[in-house]
């Protein structure tokens, strides 16, 4: 999602050409060039496919054949980890209380066709200034709360920066996650000011913002997590601009931070 702007095969050539070992997929752009042409894409070059993005959205009508779809898919790109962007209100479940009980219920319901699948449900709790349009599981303490009703290795949750940072209780949490298993990916954003209108694609490239990412690295790796560490930018100014620059830019920032 951070270089939205490449096609497929132009991401892929140059991760190649950067050294980029792995990446992290969205459905969207997956299904429009074809599951089983991505899956050999990617494959063919030697890459892995990290995470795929999302699931979740567990509050709308349709949540399960969407989810169980997201799970094939993901089998079928070669990744073990699906990443869950759980929903949030709706007319059915109007409040928090009643949404997060629901995701909760959905996610029971979804975790053993995943595990039967070696796919991993990776909740990803999202910053509270989207608790009531995108996701009701605002902190990793919540996260956690409905992952550990499950299997480690059936239902974990994403520790990304940009979403967590601000909360003091969450480098507990992160221990306490490394500690059952349950740190199932790990994303680099950046948090910068202003916000963009509409909040959504306000994520900084990393080093420009308020957040100590070396730190947070530090952290995840104490607790014990060892797996791909991902770039998620959603960010109009970046997907305005030459997508093999911002990829460049990218890892360099990265190695910085």
């Amino acid at each position: 999602m951070t270089v939205r702007q490449l096609a497929l095969p132009e991401l892929v050539e140059h991760c190649l050409r950067l050294g980029v070992p792995g990446i992290g997929l969205w459905r969207e752009p997956v299904k429009e060039y074809g599951v089983e042409a991505a899956a050999a894409l990617v494959r063919d070059a030697g890459l892995t496919v990290t995470t795929l993005c999302r699931g979740g959205f567990f509050t709308t009508d349709g949540w399960e054949a969407e989810n169980r779809a997201a799970i094939d898919e993901a089998v079928a790109l070669g990744t073990d980890t699906l990443v869950l962007v759980s929903g949030g209100l709706t007319p059915a479940h109007p409040d928090l209380p009643s949404a997060r009980a629901r995701i909760t219920e959905a996610i029971g319901a979804l975790a053993p066709y995943a595990g039967e699948r070696g796919i991993r449900l990776a909740i990803e709790p999202l910053h509270p200034m989207y608790a009531s349009d995108r996701c009701a599981v605002s902190t990793l303490d919540q996260a956690l709360e409905i992952a550990e009703r499950f299997p480690a290795e059936q239902v974990g949750v994403t520790v990304d920066t940009y979403h967590l940072w601000w909360d003091d209780r969450a480098p507990a949490a992160v221990e306490r996650a490394g500690a059952t298993g349950r740190i199932h990916s790990f994303q680099l954003a950046d948090w910068t000011t202003p916000l963009p209108a509409g909040v959504l694609n306000g994520r900084g490239q990393l080093g420009t913002g308020a957040i100590d990412l070396a730190a947070w690295s530090a952290l995840v790796e104490k607790a014990g997590y060892t797996g791909p560490v991902e770039v998620e930018l959603f960010n109009d100014e970046l997907w305005a601009r030459d997508g093999a620059e911002v990829l460049e830019e990218t890892v360099e920032a990265f190695l910085a931070v």
